[in-house]
């Protein structure tokens, strides 16, 4: 049977560029022709005052249904790329668990089904110490099981996860992403499941981005896409230029996605525009060039 397969965007891309809902909502919808949504903490962090939450979540809940939007996912970005549930004090991993809880929360009104980010990072000091290693990895795993349990309350669908790029950013290799997702639901509210990226397949002897996609793409319903080089990480858009220079392309992650025993799979853009005058005025233009061409292959 072949997989039910849509396109999405991670508004990573708005972050600092594209703040306003009316703006990205515009563009996404508009310009790109998307109508698949993943919503990313950098846009909207729970840290902030709960009447600034309300009254701009109000404001994303008028723009996403004025412009046919589905925010289908949340998620954490550049900005709350930190430690989290594997920070070294134990006082702070419970502020991130409360801001978990209200990112949940904001999440789940926005009409997200699943909210996630990267399991946790640890320190190079924690890293470097094998009891210590271990005991922060059973602390994450009992914090992200309790906000699975909350999640459940507020009518969430399933967590989700996401491989990375280094040892200390946890599930680095397929074998440990199996056994650490496998350890998550053991006792979860709700199912965790995966948010692979194609860029993310980082360990010497596991680079084979196709492989994962493979192996995983049946626990993974949301896959980030982005154009790159082997070994790298390269967040391009998927324009020609990058196309003749990269690795991913639509037969291939879609021969792969059927072979995963996937039945759904939302594509969602990861594109990265550094700041620079070659890139900073390309942002809108290389995404509507990668939706053109991600179009050949999925028509949702």
């Amino acid at each position: 049977m072949a997989v039910d397969v849509k396109l999405g965007i991670n508004l990573g891309f708005a972050v600092n560029k594209y703040v306003e809902p009316h703006v990205w909502a515009r563009i996404v919808a508009e310009e790109l022709g998307l109508t698949y949504v993943q919503f990313v903490a950098d846009l909207l962090n729970a840290f902030l005052p709960e009447a600034v939450l309300q009254r701009q979540l109000a404001e994303i809940q008028e723009q996403t249904a004025k412009h046919g939007l589905q925010i289908t996912s949340t998620f954490t970005s550049s900005f709350t790329r930190v430690n989290h549930f594997m920070h070294p004090d134990e006082e702070t991993r419970r502020v991130w668990l409360d801001w978990f809880k209200r990112f949940v929360d904001l999440s789940a009104a926005m009409g997200a089904s699943s909210t996630g980010s990267h399991f946790g990072i640890l320190t190079f000091a924690d890293y470097g110490d094998p009891a210590r290693r271990d005991y922060l990895v059973g602390e994450a795993l009992k914090q992200w099981r309790e906000l699975s349990w909350y999640a459940k309350d507020k009518g969430m669908a399933y967590l989700t996860f996401e491989p990375m790029s280094v040892p200390r950013e946890m599930a680095n290799t397929v074998e440990e992403t199996k056994e650490l997702l496998e350890r998550l639901n053991d006792g979860a509210g709700i199912p965790f499941k995966l948010v692979l990226d194609v860029g993310h397949a980082p360990h010497p002897s596991d680079r084979d981005p196709y492989r994962w996609v493979r192996e995983l793409g049946g626990v993974s319903p949301i896959i980030h896409i982005q154009q790159t080089e082997q070994d790298h990480s390269r967040h391009w858009p998927f324009t020609p230029e990058y196309n003749a220079l990269g690795i991913i392309h639509g037969e291939p992650l879609l021969a792969a996605l059927e072979t995963s025993g996937a039945k759904e799979a939302e594509l969602v853009f990861e594109l990265s525009h550094r700041e620079a005058w070659s890139t900073e005025f390309r942002i809108i233009e290389d995404h509507k060039a990668s939706v053109a061409y991600w179009r050949q292959f999925v028509s949702k």
